[in-house]
């Protein structure tokens, strides 16, 4: 409890930020000793000048982390610091860990360990008709296997890794820019609530957050800290997921990237990290066969494919897994939406007032009954039967 409430406190120090944090751990061992140190061991300390020094003798003055904690607590129960148990080991390997990390949804332990494989899924916010496909068949491929997709819940391919992970009963992390109370953007609250029963919401900032243009660079660390491998589906050159991609692979973390055409400009990003070294995804098994080589902090829980699923995955003319469900075994919602869809393409507004729900449930139920091979997206947002 005691190095609990002093990551806390030292996390409300100017000026002392997340690098410098885990620079004070590393040379004093534990942050409280820290806490004491005096202005000659801590300009010790690479990073922190005179000035930091003053500001620290004066600013911890201030603050009693004990009562710091107990307050901190009422408005925001559920959080781990590095002190705790449960805190992410792959993120705290980083060199700039959050001192707080706040979580709501189903925490599963083996995988803040390390031995759960976690591998994140990023790219544009405006995807094509091809780099939507392709994440729907990634994210449910590893999802079906033990893998943990994590992503930044934005809109895209985010939307994209998280909906096919959770129509395939996997397991998802979202990374969040805001606090873990406040969803954004709005229209993925449905989602939200989605990640919260099945999966993990994460942020590093505290409950009541809204967003703010900086919190999204700096919560990209946080995905790729969180993984042992990145996939990059499509990125322009300027682009978010190329930070999350140059970070993992600072961190010494594996990134692998989809191929795309010259003339696509959603693409471009990626075809720079593949001409800088990141590996090429030519299939979901050679994804997996890759993956499989990554090192794990423990015992992983990874489900090996057999045979027959490497087979179907490696198939020249597979579009989806194979059927898992007959329509009479649908849930009522999948039932109504798959009426709405035709044997000849219908656009998504035509299916939306056909099958009357919101826009959200309708895009995610097309999503789970195209992974089951009862429907096929088209180019133009166009769904049909098989």
């Amino acid at each position: 409890m005691t190095a609990r409430a002093y990551w806390l406190a030292w996390s409300q120090i100017p000026g002392v930020g997340t690098i410098l944090l885990k620079r004070l751990h590393e040379q004093f061992g534990c942050v409280s000793v820290a806490w004491e140190a005096d202005a000659v061991d801590l300009e010790t300390v690479e990073g922190i000048g005179w000035q930091t020094v003053e500001v620290i003798l004066k600013e911890r003055q201030k603050l009693d982390p004990e009562l710091l904690l107990e307050q901190h607590e009422q408005a925001n129960p559920h959080f781990w610091t590095p002190a705790d148990p449960d805190y992410p080991r792959w993120l705290f390997e980083i060199p700039d860990p959050p001192s707080v990390l706040y979580y709501r949804g189903q925490v599963e332990r083996l995988e803040n360990q390390g031995m759960t494989p976690t591998v994140a899924i990023v790219g544009t916010r405006s995807p094509t008709d091809y780099g939507r496909r392709w994440t729907r068949r990634l994210s449910s491929t590893l999802a079906q296997v033990g893998f943990t997709i994590v992503s930044g819940l934005a809109e895209g391919i985010d939307t994209e890794a998280h909906q096919s992970c959770l129509a395939v009963g996997g397991r998802t992390i979202a990374v969040l820019g805001t606090g873990v109370d406040v969803v954004y953007p709005y229209f993925n609250r449905g989602l939200s609530k989605q990640i919260a029963k099945q999966g993990l919401l994460v942020s590093e900032y505290p409950a009541g957050t809204q967003p703010d243009r900086v919190h999204f660079p700096r919560r990209n660390r946080i995905i790729a800290g969180l993984c042992q491998a990145t996939l990059v589906i499509e990125a322009p050159q300027k682009s978010g997921s190329l930070i999350t991609a140059r970070l993992a692979n600072e961190y010494g973390r594996d990134v692998y990237v989809l191929p795309g055409t010259l003339d696509n400009p959603k693409a471009r990003g990626c075809l720079q990290m593949l001409s800088q070294g990141a590996q090429l995804i030519l299939g979901e098994s050679q994804l997996l066969e890759m993956l499989n080589a990554l090192p794990r902090l423990g015992q992983s829980t990874l489900q090996q494919p057999t045979t027959e699923q490497l087979s179907l995955l490696s198939s020249p003319g597979r579009s989806h897994p194979a059927p898992v469900a007959e329509p009479a075994n649908l849930e009522p919602e999948l039932q109504q939406v798959l009426q709405a869809v035709a044997a000849e393409p219908v656009s998504l507004d035509l299916i939306v007032q056909n099958a009357g729900l919101a826009t959200s449930a309708v895009l995610s139920a097309l999503t789970r009954l195209e992974l089951m091979g009862l429907v096929s997206e088209l180019p133009g947002m166009r769904y049909q039967r098989g």
